[in-house]
């Protein structure tokens, strides 16, 4: 049985492969996910490597079906497509916790930690040459790069 550090490390593998899905983290999940899984079985994580090709398809494609027009019916909300495919990592990760001896546990804890944060990492920067999820209404002033510096002023000096 896992501890609860353990069952909560699960739950946010779970949680990460889900958001990440879709988004500019996925190869970094996505290949690192793989990696921890097949623990150094070529065969192991390629299947693994199909599981979350599938998940990814399935998550994206009932965001689709949720942008339809009211009245079709999608086969599976958006929502209940991610708790369970966030359902099936977290359970997937415990059990394979679980099968560990505590040395090599700890290990892969680390290792999924590690990932989690990369995933968080990839996440948090902004497309290449880019920017994401950006919605402005009204005047708007827009600067990118670093060390820059931007003065704005609302009054009729120069």
């Amino acid at each position: 049985m896992l501890d609860e550090a353990m069952v909560a490390l699960a739950a946010s593998v779970g949680s990460g492969v889900v958001q990440a899905a879709g988004t500019d983290a996925w190869q970094v999940m996505r290949n690192r996910v793989a990696r921890v899984f097949g623990r150094g079985d070529r065969q192991q994580e390629a299947v693994q490597l199909e599981r979350l090709d599938r998940t990814a398809a399935e998550l994206t494609a009932a965001g689709q079906d949720a942008d339809e027009p009211e009245g079709n019916e999608p086969a599976a909300n958006g929502s209940e497509e991610r708790a369970r495919h966030g359902a099936a990592w977290r359970t997937r990760t415990e059990d394979l916790l679980e099968q560990l001896d505590p040395d090599e546990r700890a290990a892969v804890a680390a290792e999924f930690r590690a990932l989690l944060d990369a995933a968080a990492a990839a996440a948090a920067r902004p497309a290449a040459g880019g920017f994401t999820r950006n919605t402005y209404f009204g005047p708007t002033a827009v600067q990118s790069g670093d060390g820059n510096v931007q003065v704005n002023r609302f009054d009729s000096r120069p």
